[in-house]
């Protein structure tokens, strides 16, 4: 039951930093309309917005994707790690019940897992 526990807080702990931190760079990203994303690239050619960027020689990588692909990505993962966060939120409880700990631990709800 302890590790179960210790995991499953450990897990919801980390999955809640990633679904913040996937929040705050879809945030940051819109924000600025994808020029954080492209700011490797030194060309005077690119214009205010990262839609419609151009690949130059300046650029290590094909700039004309790299928004929508990016929020694409991201959306659903910060979607999958808060699903993920709470899962390891509900383990963490059930581990609390069966170790006799907390406000559920003398109620049905042992019987009932």
């Amino acid at each position: 039951h302890w590790t179960l526990l210790s995991v499953s807080l450990l897990n919801s702990l980390l999955s809640t930093a990633c679904s913040v931190g996937l929040a705050l760079a879809i945030a940051l990203t819109i924000r600025s309309r994808g020029m954080h994303l492209v700011t490797g690239c030194n060309s005077s050619a690119l214009p205010a917005d990262a839609r419609a960027a151009i690949a130059t020689n300046d650029c290590p990588f094909n700039t004309t994707r790299i928004y929508d692909t990016a929020l694409a990505l991201w959306f659903p993962s910060m979607v999958l790690a808060a699903a993920e966060a709470v899962l390891s939120g509900r383990c963490c409880l059930v581990a609390l019940i069966f170790r006799g700990i907390g406000p559920c631990a003398r109620s049905y709800s042992k019987d009932q897992v």
